[in-house]
This record gives C-alpha cells, structure tokens and sequence, in this order.
C-alpha cells in the first residue's frame, strides 16, 4: 500500500509504502510511524490517498484499488472501534454492474505519540556536558596525504575540524 499527501493544488506526495506481503488474500501490514507534518501537513482534514496493489516479483504491480481520507477520520480509530475503508477500482466500478469494491483496508489503530524536540529538552532544563573525541587511527588515511580526513591544510580547517566547530557553536551555548 502507499499513502499519498493531496496537496492544495491537487498534487500528490508519496508519504510512505508499506512492506511487500506475499501470497496473502488478507495482508496484514506491520504498524507503522508517519510524522503529522508528512502525513497531511499537520491539517487534519487534509486529503489522504490510499492505493493498494497486488505485489509482483516482475515489478508489474496489479492495482487493487484506492480510497481517500482524512487524520481526523482516522483518529475516530482512537476511541476504540477500528474503522474500514472500501478499497475502489474506478475501471472495475465504471464497467461492472453490481460492483461494490476490490476489498477492504481495516485501520486498527492510530494515535498521536509527542516528539519531543531538542528545544523542548532545553526548556526542560537538560543540561549538556559537550564532550569531543576524535578517532587517529590510521583508516581514515595518512595525515601527511591531502586525501586524508585528518589531513592539515596550512590555508582551511578539515573536514573533521569544521563538523567539531558547527557543533561545538551550537552546543557551547547549553553547555554546563
């Protein structure tokens, strides 16, 4: 299955493709995490397209069918009854008389689970004590050799010495 963000201007963005499940009639996908921001741009009446294939080892995938909902839909899930989608095939519904679907997707759970942010820990009060440790081994190449990570060029700072300077300005600031 792939889940795809519609977007104002009826463009659509891949959000996510779930794991392939073979010889199966009634796959059962693992759960899955997707950030809101990703998912529907944190509005959750923003349009969510579903589209469900049958897998080939060919890479010619067979279209089961699609339907479209919302984050707010789904968090109806939340409150504990599991919610099913008909699972459409717009040429199926189009040539078949007595069609009604290709299937159904049964949405189990979702929630909404905090990501907390470097800032939130800062404002919680974590406390950083900046530490470096920088590896001499010989793997990362001869010093001497200007191809070398650890290499000292007279004229700019190494690629190691320029990654400890970004960090280093950012973390002094919380530093302990």
């Amino acid at each position: 299955m792939e889940i795809y963000k519609v977007n104002s201007n009826n463009t659509e963005q891949l959000v996510m493709r779930t794991e392939v499940i073979n010889n199966n009639l009634s796959p059962s996908w693992e759960p899955f995490r997707v950030s809101l921001h990703s998912l529907c741009s944190c509005d959750p009446d923003k349009t969510i397209r579903c589209v469900v294939y049958d897998y080939n080892s060919s890479g010619k995938h067979d279209y089961i069918g699609e339907f479209t909902t919302t984050f707010r839909e789904m968090q109806e899930v939340s409150s504990g009854k599991e919610m099913e989608f008909e699972c459409i095939n717009p040429k199926y519904q189009e040539k078949k008389k007595h069609y009604t679907n290709s299937g159904t997707v049964v949405l189990t759970q979702c929630k909404v689970e905090k990501v907390h942010t470097f800032l939130d820990y800062i404002m919680g009060g974590l406390q950083i004590y900046f530490t470096v440790a920088i590896d001499f081994t010989a793997s990362n190449g001869d010093p001497r050799s200007e191809h070398s990570l650890h290499f000292i060029n007279p004229k700019e700072p190494n690629e190691y010495l320029k990654a400890l300077s970004a960090v280093g300005e950012i973390c002094q600031d919380y530093d302990r």
